[in-house]
């Protein structure tokens, strides 16, 4: 009688992902956490760049206030982004105020033992280079949306985004309150314009509210989509 030999189906190759927050602490890296309750500023523009901040939980708006007081919102950050970068590359000041808009746990690394880490750490400098491209990647369509496309899609894209669609973690679908005058200063239109906006998407099912915040569907895409 032969004998049967059994083989175990092979198991699905499951692409890897780099936990940066397991690999900092895992390292030695100098670092401290700090914990913000929500509307408290991480720094303010003009403040000495001295640290590079992650943010563990929670989220931050970056916003930059001009000589007459305007202000404008230029990025809205979640969990596993870097932000305050610039002083890697020399920036002496604070180009913006960052502003948690939740509570919020952030690591703070100083300048120098950024630097040391990126040229010991190479699975570090790795995930820290490619976060920079896909930053200066989004920065560029970010200005692609505000050149050609309509204020309906600019709040289409950044509802989806602000939800972290796309991203490799799960998407939130439920965004943290964020207020329509916020919305504004990011796409670049009016409060009024905003409101007409989320209640035609709310008409088409394509956004919710409720108790717990802004349910956001996958079908908005949809209107970034549209020609």
């Amino acid at each position: 009688m032969e004998a049967i030999t059994s083989f175990s189906k092979p198991k699905p190759y499951k692409k890897h992902i780099f936990n940066v927050q397991s690999y900092l602490a895992s390292v030695g890296v100098a670092r401290k956490v700090v914990e913000y309750r929500q509307s408290e500023k991480a720094y303010l523009q003009g403040d000495p760049a001295a640290d590079v901040l992650y943010i563990r939980k929670g989220g931050v708006k970056l916003s930059v206030v001009n000589e007459v007081g305007k202000e404008a919102v230029v990025a809205m950050l979640g969990p596993g982004d870097f932000f305050g970068e610039g002083c890697l590359a020399g920036q002496l000041f604070r180009m913006a105020t960052a502003t948690t808009t939740a509570p919020t746990t952030l690591l703070v690394i100083e300048k120098k033992e950024v630097i040391r880490v990126l040229h010991a750490e190479h699975a570090f400098s790795d995930r820290f280079v490619s976060y920079m491209l896909s930053r200066n990647i989004r920065i560029e369509e970010d200005l692609v949306d505000q050149l050609f496309n309509s204020s309906e899609k600019r709040l289409a894209r950044t509802l989806l985004m602000l939800a972290r669609y796309g991203k490799q973690d799960k998407p939130h679908k439920m965004l943290f309150k964020i207020s329509q005058g916020t919305l504004a200063e990011m796409i670049g239109t009016t409060r009024g314009r905003v409101n007409f906006f989320m209640n035609k998407f709310r008409k088409f099912g394509f956004i919710e509210y409720n108790k717990s915040g802004l349910h956001i569907n996958p079908s908005l895409l949809n209107i970034v989509l549209r020609e």
